[in-house]
């Protein structure tokens, strides 16, 4: 048997569908039907109303950057092969904040809050880099 992994995601019943759509090249968020706001991560109700009237929606892949910091020790298989690496928060464009990770920037120094992000998919998770 191998190396546990901890990077890669143990969907369930309900979030089947957003890691289906990630595998994909899509990226869903939640939407509620009562106020209109959008969610991440995926629940089963609205965090902000309550309301249990939310369904799956594609999200643009467009995103911000809110914060990051630059990873060069971690242990845990396989993210040592990775380092560094840039775990970052991002803002989507629909609203909501999402953990995340940012690849494709060689010079974490060029990082600046507020750039311009866009969506990229890893082995079924999405990522996301610096707009071209």
């Amino acid at each position: 048997m191998g190396a546990q992994r901890y990077d890669v995601p143990e969907a369930d019943a309900f979030t089947r569908a957003y890691w289906d759509a990630a595998e994909e090249g899509r990226l869903l968020i939640r939407q509620c039907g009562t106020c209109g706001r959008a969610h991440h991560y995926p629940r089963e109700f609205c965090p902000h109303c309550w309301s249990e009237d939310v369904t799956w929606r594609p999200a643009s892949g467009r995103a911000t950057l809110y914060t990051w910091s630059v990873v060069h020790r971690n242990d845990l298989p396989p993210f040592g092969e990775r380092t560094p690496y840039v775990a970052a928060v991002v803002d989507l464009a629909e609203g909501p904040r999402m953990m995340t990770e940012v690849v494709g920037c060689a010079d974490a120094g060029r990082l600046r809050a507020g750039m311009d992000l866009e969506v990229a998919f890893r082995d079924g998770v999405p990522v996301f880099r610096p707009v071209r």
